[in-house]
């Protein structure tokens, strides 16, 4: 049943594999003692599944996937879906199934709905914070490893928009390929030539000398470095449209809004993926009859 949420899907493939790979790493060799130990064979439960504190939701269908994994005829209704708004209390879903399938998928489930949904709710907060002007809020590859795909998708559940993947899917030449290269003009030169006219190109600068010099060999976008206020919108000024300007470095919830005052066309924010605290999230089972 689908809920509340206008977020994206995952991909299946995705989904159960990340499920799958945190279900083994819980289970171990010797699975749920506890609940084996406590819960006789056959007995049913149900429950909901309710935020402690407001936010915004992310990954309901690794959770859903995770009860279905181990009861396949679980019962799981979404009441709140990916991309929507949860008060204090609200209830996200609804499960119903075998209690130990329950019991077994719980912290599994919970995992990664609070962790996707803390980093939806920190992404809707700066989003909310540079509304009204033209930039748009974007991840960046500091993400956990093995669950960028998972983090940046809870970025759009959040309304942000993602940067690159990886390493493969873009050009981003940052102060020591620079270095490394040579000087900026080296350095782009040899992107032209090697990425393909489907790549785009997007280069690290620091100051309005760089700026200009970057301009000459036409990048895509130009990656203003820990810039002031007074000094990236010195420098869109002086991009005037020939690329896209992204402002990254230190920023912050109390900085996000004049940055995004000065014209910029994107803000990056590691912080969206690797300081979001956790969504409170938790699994209440209802009394027996």
């Amino acid at each position: 049943m689908s809920g509340a949420g206008h977020g994206p899907h995952l991909p299946a493939s995705i989904v159960e594999k990340a499920v799958a790979d945190a279900l083994a790493e819980d289970l171990g060799l010797s699975g749920d003692i506890t609940t084996h130990a406590t819960i006789r064979a056959g007995t049913r439960a149900s429950g909901v599944i309710a935020a402690r504190k407001a936010g915004t939701v992310a990954g309901i269908q690794l959770a859903e996937t995770a009860f279905k994994t181990i009861d396949p005829f679980a019962q799981f209704e979404i009441v709140i879906g990916d991309g929507g708004a949860v008060e204090a209390g609200g209830i996200i879903a609804r499960v119903a199934g075998d209690a130990r399938a329950l019991l077994i998928a719980e912290r599994t489930a919970l995992n990664f709905l609070g962790h996707m949904s803390g980093i939806a709710t920190l992404t809707a907060r700066y989003v909310a914070a540079v509304a009204g002007t033209k930039a748009r809020i974007i991840d960046t590859r500091k993400t956990t490893p093995g669950l960028r795909a998972l983090e940046k998708f809870a970025v759009r559940c959040g309304g942000g928009v993602n940067h690159r993947f990886g390493l493969f899917d873009a050009v981003l030449i940052k102060d020591n390929h620079i270095i490394a290269a040579g000087g900026i003009g080296d350095a782009l030169d040899r992107a032209r030539a090697y990425a393909g006219h489907m790549v785009k190109v997007e280069i690290e600068v620091t100051n309005l000398d760089e700026v200009d010099e970057a301009l000459k060999f036409a990048p895509d976008a130009l990656l203003l470095d820990n810039m002031s206020p007074d000094l990236l919108k010195a420098a869109v000024a002086e991009v005037a449209g020939r690329a896209v300007t992204e402002a990254s470095g230190g920023v912050t919830l109390e900085t996000v809004r004049a940055i995004a005052e000065t014209g910029v066309d994107l803000i990056s924010v590691g912080a969206l993926t690797h300081s979001a605290p956790v969504l409170d999230i938790g699994l209440d089972f209802n009394a027996q009859s």
